[in-house]
């Protein structure tokens, strides 16, 4: 199982989750998903994933995606700098703790449950800011 997500200094969550690995197309699709769910320009500050970097993400942006988002890469070997970093640990370490899985239909379904409790969760989300030194 792979998940990709995002947060903002507001306190949003936006993670999706699949079976496969995240190619360049499915950031892509995240991409989409985050423009249809969010108003006005998005800065997205990201890790350096080789799906980011992609031939799918590089054509998106140059037919039109890059009206809305601006991308920024953090450094390399920084994930003390990702507030989404933080999102992962709290899950982890918190909601999914002592959580036992059969399979990974069932881990999907316990991180599914996990994150809409930490969607309720605003403070936390935006400690993780603060936990990456950035200010909200």
């Amino acid at each position: 199982m792979s998940a990709i997500s995002a947060v903002t200094p507001g306190g949003k969550l936006y993670l999706t989750k699949q079976m496969e690995s995240y190619k360049g197309q499915h950031a892509v699709a995240f991409l989409r998903h985050l423009l249809r769910h969010i108003a006005g320009k998005l800065l997205i500050i990201w890790d350096g994933s080789p799906i980011h970097r992609s031939t799918a993400v590089k054509d998106f942006l140059s037919d039109g995606g890059a009206e809305r988002i601006w991308l920024e890469r953090l450094p390399a070997y920084a994930p003390d700098l990702n507030p989404d970093e933080g999102i992962w640990r709290y899950l982890k370490y918190v909601e999914l703790r002592n959580v036992t899985s059969h399979d990974l239909v069932d881990l999907a379904d316990e991180l599914g449950r996990a994150t809409k409790r930490l969607r309720h969760k605003v403070k936390i989300i935006q400690a993780c800011f603060a936990w990456a030194g950035l200010s909200v």
